[in-house]
């Protein structure tokens, strides 16, 4: 999945207009837990708390242009997408449905409620919220937004460029760690990496609890895994991508799982470190530089911290260990 220059500097400029570049750091107490220089790109600093801020506004400055007789959207989301969704639905003057499962995040479905989506409760994990979402498409004639699709790749990969372009030729982290939920933040990387020729590895990281692109990974082809973890919501994918997962094949050096205990860790660190605050999905990253912390010994390591949309009451309970 390429893109020009010219689609690029459109990305950058529809993502400019909202939100200025987040901040990237090499935190001196990382670089002393882990050995190793460790850049953390801060994506918990946009206007919605996570990335997929970014995706969302290419996707609905392109669906405008392209089908301007949308008048209403809908689609699935653990939450951090939902945003998006309501971000970039409010920009256009778009009426907009978000189906989340039974049992997500309080506050995450607040945020989607203040953006002024409409959110209804379906199901017990993304797939049966998405399966819903698609009849829902189909019966009341919205638009369906999809959790992978190019245009919200394009947006996304404007952190990556941000991050790619920000070292000299040659100094970019020897690996950057990647969460692979749907698959939109490790395919923008791709586009990034080749993008700004930087030659970074990357390492797609899922939840020891929800394995599905490990397994499709390994297989080959797209695996069903089931979804059990507790922490980790925004990789809690239960069916791969297909699409996304050709990309995967493709460029990723390695996937690694992290458990629910190894993400809580890196939450807590990432705090006492830095102060800031980061959902499961988003201390995946530093769980997987902490478990392969003998990997490329004394090379700088980067990762995401993709969003730091996680509930009070969860949070607390992971400070307190």
């Amino acid at each position: 999945m390429n893109f020009t220059r010219d689609e690029v500097l459109a990305a950058r400029a529809t993502v400019g207009a909202v939100m200025p570049p987040t901040p990237q750091y090499a935190w001196p107490l990382l670089q002393a837990r882990l050995g190793r220089p460790v850049w953390v790109k801060h994506e918990n600093h946009t206007p919605a708390g996570a990335f997929k801020l970014r995706g969302g506004l290419t996707y609905f400055e392109a669906l405008a242009r392209e089908q301007p007789g949308v008048r209403g959207v809908i689609a699935a989301t653990r939450g951090n997408h939902g945003q998006s969704v309501g971000w970039g639905a409010r920009r256009h003057g778009l009426a907009a449905t978000v189906v989340v499962p039974y049992g997500n995040s309080v506050e995450k479905n607040a945020a989607m409620r203040a953006l002024g989506v409409e959110l209804l409760e379906h199901g017990a994990d993304f797939q049966e919220a998405r399966e819903h979402a698609m009849a829902l498409a189909d019966r009341q004639r919205l638009h369906m937004v999809p959790s992978f699709h190019r245009e919200l790749v394009r947006g996304v990969m404007t952190y990556w460029v941000e991050f790619f372009e920000s070292f000299a030729r040659g100094e970019e982290p020897a690996i950057v760690y990647v969460p692979l939920g749907q698959g939109s933040g490790f395919c923008a990387a791709v586009a990034a990496r080749a993008y700004t020729g930087a030659r970074s590895k990357l390492v797609g990281v899922v939840s020891a609890h929800a394995t599905s692109y490990l397994d499709s990974f390994r297989a080959g082809r797209v695996v069903e895994a089931p979804v059990t973890t507790q922490l980790a919501d925004g990789m809690a994918c239960r069916i791969a991508d297909a699409e996304a997962l050709e990309v995967v094949l493709r460029e990723a050096d390695d996937i690694v799982a992290v458990s629910d205990d190894e993400v809580a860790d890196a939450m807590r660190l990432l705090f006492a470190a830095t102060h800031n605050v980061a959902e499961g999905a988003g201390a995946a990253g530093l769980a997987a530089a902490m478990q392969q912390r003998e990997r490329v010994p004394g090379q700088a390591v980067g990762f995401a911290l993709t969003g730091g949309n996680v509930d009070s009451d969860v949070f607390a309970r992971v400070l307190a260990g």
